[in-house]
């Protein structure tokens, strides 16, 4: 097992610069290591993070990403680890106390990138303390890899993958004064290994994802807010003759989203190198290829997730493959996005295997964050305010290993990070001047892969 950091604190300005503007080393994820030399040994990580058609065809003794048994096991609470010295509570905070909701790979499995079993039995439900971004433990609902979730638009109900192959999409009725979750129904994902789910903004629809599958179910959503339904199915294509054959075999749907106008829904593809873009009919709840029916990206770069600028005709798509970002000029008249930009999410000295997970905007639309599995940080960028083109401020270490999930609190106050393999999520308050990440901690909890923010508490 992994060294433990119960009671892990580091203190001050974490992050790295790109200026290198002269932090401790040992205190800070350096560009090419730890320079320090004090780092923990680590454990050789997986070269890939979500290679599911390999785990299918090679069985272990052991359960593979992708080959999950029924779940096992029973639940520990959730641990705080001492949070800084000079209390983040005597500084003002816009936030406020809200329910949080953090998604897993359960036990018995190995998750994906993964380097031990874990631990988790379902969905775990905190407290958000808004003085300094603590997470105290309210529920832990038992489920099978729940490994990514989503809220309804009025923050009344939850909806949960539950990874596996086949795979199902669960709901859950949010308890508005207690956070606490009631289960309602599931239903089949029509797929293998659903990776990721949205609410359209109408509340009116779950658009899902199933990764092994390369195909996108549409479900009604029902006046209590079951899943009801099937009313679409669109069938992703990929060839696999782009340069990573291994991970690129056919096509692989991974995220699933609506631009901010509602005019149309776009669908992350890692296996065909393509954002596919449809409109939603909501009357019928089908799907129809745009006029303008998918954006590329550069062969091989295994695009994962995207975010839309909450304001500007902006979308950035994080390459899972090729650890870079791809921004474009949005034209929502035509749903068609155009290329502005791309970057490396890795410092230039870095020689490391690295895959990339999470992307996610602040809320004054200033600034972008996304994590780095085998670099182990989070890159923090500027946004230009006259073209969009992102500017790398730094990297801050994740404080864990694999860091998979990561989200900022909708006051723009905290930046949480799930790390996967070192059982913890680290809290970061965010200085909304420049966009660095100052005075994590860490909360340890097993295997967080996704972190989502619920009704206010």
């Amino acid at each position: 097992m992994w060294p433990r950091r119960k009671g892990q604190v580091l203190q001050g300005e974490l992050a790295v610069t790109a200026e290198e503007e002269g932090e401790d080393p040992e205190q800070v994820k350096q560009e090419s290591d730890h320079r320090s030399g004090k780092s923990e040994k680590r454990r050789p990580l997986m070269t890939t993070s979500d290679d599911r058609s390999r785990d299918q065809k090679e069985p272990s003794p052991g359960l593979t990403r992708r080959a999950f048994l029924p779940l096992v096991g029973a639940a520990t609470l959730a641990t705080v680890a001492t949070r800084p010295s000079v209390t983040s509570a005597a500084r003002p905070s816009s936030a406020e106390a809200r329910f949080v909701y953090v998604g897993t790979y359960t036990a018995p499995g190995v998750p994906p990138g993964g380097t031990h079993p874990s631990t988790a039995v379902g969905i775990y439900v905190f407290r958000m303390d808004p003085s300094d971004g603590g997470l105290t433990p309210v529920q832990i609902v038992t489920t099978d890899n729940p490994s990514f979730l989503a809220l309804s638009p009025t923050l009344t109900h939850l909806y949960s993958t539950n990874e596996n192959a086949p795979g199902r999409f669960s709901a859950y009725a949010i308890d508005q004064a207690n956070g606490t979750l009631t289960f309602l129904n599931t239903e089949p994902s029509h797929g293998d290994f659903p990776a990721h789910l949205n609410v359209h903004p109408s509340g009116a629809y779950l658009l899902g994802t199933n990764y092994g599958t390369g195909n996108y179910p549409i479900y009604r959503i029902t006046a209590n807010g079951s899943i009801g339904a099937l009313t679409d199915d669109f069938q992703g294509e990929g060839n696999g003759t782009g340069p990573r054959p291994d991970r690129q075999e056919g096509p692989h749907a991974h995220m699933i989203l609506t631009d901010p106008s509602v005019g149309h829904v776009f669908g992350v593809d890692l296996g065909a190198d393509k954002v596919n873009v449809w409109t939603l009919d909501l009357g019928t709840g089908v799907l129809t290829p745009n006029t303008v029916p998918f954006a590329p990206v550069a062969s091989g770069s295994g695009p994962r997730h995207m975010v839309f600028h909450q304001t500007r005709p902006l979308a950035y798509v994080l390459d899972e493959l090729a650890s870079t970002i791809t921004a474009f000029h949005y034209e929502a008249s035509r749903g068609a996005l155009v290329w502005l930009q791309t970057i490396s999410t890795l410092p230039r000295d870095f020689t490391g295997t690295n895959t990339t997970a999470e992307i996610r905007i602040h809320p004054n639309g200033e600034f972008l964050y996304n994590t780095n599995r085998g670099h182990n940080s989070v890159t923090m960028y500027s946004i230009d305010p006259d073209n969009g083109r992102l500017s790398v401020i730094g990297w801050q270490s994740s404080l864990g290993e694999w860091p998979r999930g990561m989200n900022i609190d909708p006051s723009g106050t905290f930046l949480y990070v799930g790390n996967q393999n070192t059982d913890t999520i680290a809290v970061f308050r965010i200085n909304t001047a420049n966009g660095r990440l100052q005075r994590g901690f860490v909360v340890h909890t097993p295997t967080p892969v996704d972190i989502e923010f619920g009704p206010l508490a």
